[in-house]
C-alpha cells in the first residue's frame, strides 16, 4: 500500500522526467550530436562553428569518430563500433560518412535506430545537410531524432 508522501514524491519524479520534453519534443538548450567519420571530421566541426552550433532551441555538437581503417584497409570490428556508438547515444539525429566501401556495412546498424545518414566527401556539406534539415524541423513537435531523419529521408541521396 502506498502512501501519500510516496506517491507525491514519484508523482513529483514523473513530472521533472517529463518536464524536459516541451511542446517541440526537447527541453530548451539540448544537445544533439552528428556524428561523422574521421576523414569528415576537421571540416565538419568548422562548418559548425562557421554556421554556428545552434538550431533554434537546440545545441548541436560534432563527435567525431575514430578512423575504421588499419593498414589502409578497412577495419570492420572498429566499423561496427563507431556505428553502435551512435545507436547508442540517445543525443544522435545524424550519421556522416564519406563514399566508399563503409557504406555497406554502416546503414543496417544506423538505421536501425532511426538515424539520418548522409554520405559525402565534403564534412562541411554533411553539416549543412543535417542543419538544413533540423532547421526545416523545427517546431514540428517530433523528437530531433525523428525530425531529422524524416526531413533528410530521400533529399541527399547522392554519394558526393
Amino acid at each position: 500500500m502506498r502512501t501519500w508522501p510516496g506517491l507525491l514524491a514519484a508523482l513529483a519524479c514523473a513530472s521533472l522526467a517529463l518536464g524536459g520534453c516541451g511542446d517541440d519534443g526537447a527541453a530548451e538548450n539540448a544537445v544533439v550530436s552528428v556524428y561523422v567519420s574521421a576523414y569528415l571530421c576537421d571540416s565538419a566541426k568548422r562548418e559548425l562553428a562557421k554556421e554556428g552550433a545552434r538550431v533554434g532551441k537546440l545545441r548541436v555538437r560534432v563527435r567525431c569518430l575514430p578512423s575504421a581503417e588499419r593498414g589502409g584497409r578497412l577495419d570492420l570490428a572498429a566499423l561496427g563500433a563507431g556505428a553502435r556508438k551512435v545507436t547508442e547515444d540517445s543525443t544522435a539525429v545524424a550519421y556522416a560518412e564519406n563514399a566508399g566501401a563503409a557504406n555497406r556495412f554502416v546503414p543496417p546498424i544506423v538505421e536501425s535506430a532511426g538515424i539520418a545518414i548522409t554520405y559525402t566527401s565534403a564534412g562541411e556539406l554533411a553539416i549543412s545537410r543535417v542543419l538544413h534539415a533540423m532547421r526545416r524541423a523545427e517546431g514540428s513537435g517530433d523528437p530531433p531524432r525523428e525530425a531529422v531523419a524524416e526531413e533528410m529521408d530521400g533529399l541527399f541521396d547522392d554519394n558526393g
